[in-house]
């Protein structure tokens, strides 16, 4: 079989993948990676996946199998990567997923080139997602490749490795994928795996106590602006944009009995403007710079999802200036066998009914009528936004 490092978070799933594959006959080697660099006390057990109990929990895991294991200290380049980049990216008023950008610049696709390097034939995770050739499960690396939801579909993360090109997906493993949480868990159990109890953790790694609006403030400096409704009184005032999203209700702090959502950031005027749900409606988004799982961009119907457990909405991928590439030929499943006018640095996702609260800088994921094969997608740049802020006009980008 192959050789194969495991990237080990200390978590459940990243156990069973390891032990997963030393049954299918690789040739396992551990790695749990130093990500965030938090101080012991603000460690919350539990909670992230940085935490010196989860490399205790990984190392434990590893000697109960029998691999090698190793830590690789990469905080400082996911400080570089991840932290500053998100807080810049609040700071322009836009709403970053850390996890997308961390498998994208460290935990998934720099950990495979490294392990490349280092004679590894494939990295493995623990990503709730499944690998399939020709329709079948992948138990070893190779081309031809399909990224497909997780056979638990309430714990699918297909959506945060939408970035994952041709060839990295042929150099991957995800075992788990294929198995519900709960038979994961007996698995563990029966390897007699601590970890097999151990809760999941669905907070920012680098945010243990889910304070995303105190960790910007030690990051970023106050910039006072005005809270405006559709009419453009004022309501209230912030001390920085970072501290709002698209879609936010709670929080804003007015004194008023309306329900009222942000609708638009602008960050030059350091505007916050709020207003009824319907102000959310957006019906397109542009991405940047997309990436497609199969290489090719798709043709004809899609489904669209712009959270990562969030529900997927029917729509189709055109030019970024909004037009139909007439010269395209798609096949059934919605890969595009030539898609000229879509190959560029930008591309717009048209949807057959709106989403509410999309914002700039989430991740737009691409998946083929039927829901169930990823095709890709990219980062959110411009969307229609009818409170109509210079942030995101809706003419054609």
């Amino acid at each position: 079989m192959a050789r194969v490092l495991v990237a080990m978070s200390g978590g459940v799933d990243s156990a069973v993948a390891a032990a997963l594959l030393l049954e299918q006959g690789h040739d396992v080697t551990g790695v749990h990676l130093k990500l965030a660099d938090l101080p012991l006390d603000e460690q919350v057990p539990g909670h992230g996946c940085c935490t010196l109990d989860d490399a205790q929990d990984a190392r434990r895991t590893a000697q109960v199998l029998g691999v090698p294991f190793y830590v690789w200290d990469l905080s400082e380049a996911f400080e570089r990567e991840v932290q500053r980049p998100f807080a810049e990216a609040y700071a322009a008023g836009a709403t970053p997923n850390p996890c997308v950008t961390c498998n994208e610049r460290v935990k998934y696709a720099a950990l495979l080139e490294r392990a490349q390097e280092l004679g590894f034939e494939a990295l493995a995770t623990g990503h709730h997602a499944r690998l399939r050739r020709d329709g079948r499960p992948v138990t070893a690396p190779g081309p031809g490749v399909d990224l497909v939801r997780a056979e638990d579909r309430a714990k699918d993360q297909s959506y945060v490795l939408y970035m994952a090109t041709p060839a990295q997906l042929a150099r991957t493993l995800l075992p788990v994928g294929e198995l519900p949480k709960a038979r994961i868990r007996t698995l563990a159990s029966e390897l007699g795996l601590r970890v097999a109890t151990k809760p999941d953790s669905y907070d920012v790694c680098f945010i243990p106590d889910g304070d995303t609006a105190g960790y910007l403030a030690d990051r970023l400096p106050a910039a006072p602006g005005p809270i405006v409704d559709q009419d453009g009184e004022v309501l209230g005032h912030h001390d920085g944009v970072w501290r709002f999203t698209v879609g936010q209700r709670r929080g804003l702090g007015l004194d008023h009995h309306e329900r009222r959502f942000v609708t638009d950031v602008d960050p030059a005027s350091r505007t916050v403007r709020v207003g009824p749900r319907e102000e959310l409606a957006c019906h397109w988004a542009d991405l940047d710079r997309p990436n497609w799982t199969r290489g090719a961009a798709p043709a004809g119907a899609v489904r669209v999802q712009i959270r990562a457990h969030g529900r997927s909405v029917a729509g189709r991928v055109v030019p970024a200036d909004g037009t139909a590439d007439g010269t395209a030929d798609g096949t059934a499943d919605g890969t595009a066998t030539d898609r000229t006018a879509l190959g560029g640095e930008r591309v717009r996702v048209e949807l057959d009914e709106p989403v509410h609260g999309l914002a700039l800088g989430q991740a737009a994921v691409v998946y083929t009528p039927d829901d169930q094969i990823c095709l890709g997608g990219g980062r959110v740049v411009a969307a229609e936004r009818p409170a109509g802020l210079p942030l995101a006009s809706t003419s054609p980008a």
